[in-house]
């Protein structure tokens, strides 16, 4: 098993983050006391600038859930369409090569799904297997790899597509002024993301998929997630994340690699989800990791923001394409999310 090609794909609108803040400011006219505060965050979030699936100033005059949602149907078909072509392209396949369509989001939601949408949209294969995932949120990227490498292990002869289209800026709620919808949009910006996971008899080259684990941690419902209403996703992010991060991460990273007989130090290069500065920040503490080898997520990060499922995504693509290690050496993909949960993914480089 292989992921043989990883592709981002954003919006044209791209913002600074100091336009943003401004933006926001102008969204929530005479709701926030201190409109000084959101300045604040945004400047603490350690990201230049976001891309957006509309205009800013459509964002003014939409009002319904129903209304982001339609937009949420447009671009994620577009977004998506380029990003599997893109994967696909670097794999050098075409769209009738894909046997089996996984596709993440958890920021809108449509029925045909996306994934059916697609099919109809670029032509694949009436046969393909579709697989919609709704609600894994941040942890989606690598539960989406994971989840795609099970497929192709049961069919080697398979070509396996990973699709996360995540567009947060979509679920902003115009009501809510709380400390965690302001950090929320000083975080998330817009984006998707393809990988193309081979099976064993496809022969093709890229990083080898050596195992996967899901850790699952009971009773954390409260740490992350959406409260959905008739007002649409109104943000769960609580304070303790960080907490339980240092406090579980570590532990059980060093019980997945014992198991192939490694340690951290095995590990040449680390693909982590960006989530924000204090979510990488208490990463390397829980790993023990020096800055330098979380710097493709800190990039990521101060590029676009953080794109939910699709950020670790980007950081493969980064290091896949850009700062690809030496043959032979190993990497662990690793993303937390709601649940609250981790999922991990071993890789050898080739």
């Amino acid at each position: 098993m292989r992921i043989s090609s990883v592709a981002g794909a954003f919006p044209k609108h791209y913002y600074p983050q100091a336009f943003l803040s401004q933006a926001l400011k102008k969204f929530w006219s005479g709701k926030l006391d201190k409109p000084e505060l959101l300045d604040r965050v945004h400047a603490h979030a350690c990201i230049d600038g976001r891309y957006l699936s509309l205009p800013v100033d459509a964002y003014y005059g939409l009002t319904k859930w129903g209304e982001f949602n339609d937009a949420w149907i447009k671009c994620a078909q577009e977004l998506g369409q380029e990003a599997i072509c893109r994967a696909l392209v670097g794999a050098g396949l075409a769209p009738q090569d894909i046997d089996a369509l996984f596709v993440v989001s958890v920021t809108g939601i449509a029925s045909p799904s996306l994934d059916a949408r697609l099919v109809n949209r670029m032509g694949l294969n009436p046969r393909i297997k579709r697989i919609p995932i709704f609600g894994l949120g941040c942890v989606a990227g690598a539960a989406g790899i994971a989840r795609a490498a099970d497929y192709v292990r049961g069919f080697p002869h398979h070509v396996a597509v990973l699709l996360s289209v995540e567009l947060c800026s979509l679920t902003l709620q115009k009501e809510d002024v709380s400390m965690a919808n302001l950090i929320s949009s000083a975080l998330f910006g817009d984006g998707a993301a393809a990988v193309v996971i081979t099976g064993a008899e496809k022969n093709m080259e890229g990083a080898e998929i050596l195992d996967t684990r899901s850790i699952f941690y009971p009773q954390t419902e409260h740490i992350m997630g959406w409260d959905i209403s008739e007002k649409g996703f109104q943000i769960v992010l609580s304070p303790n994340l960080p907490d339980l991060i240092v406090e579980r991460l570590g532990r059980d990273v060093d019980c997945f690699l014992a198991d192939h007989g490694m340690t951290r130090k095995d590990i040449g290069r680390w693909i982590l989800h960006t989530g924000g500065p204090k979510i990488l920040e208490a990463t390397e503490t829980a790993l023990q990791l020096p800055r330098e080898a979380v710097d493709a997520s800190w990039d990521c990060l101060r590029k676009v923001g953080n794109l939910s499922s699709a950020s670790v995504l980007l950081v493969l693509e980064e290091i896949f394409n850009r700062r690809r290690p030496e043959a032979g050496t190993y990497s662990l993909l690793a993303a937390m999310g709601p649940g609250f949960c981790s999922e991990l993914v071993l890789l050898r480089w080739n």
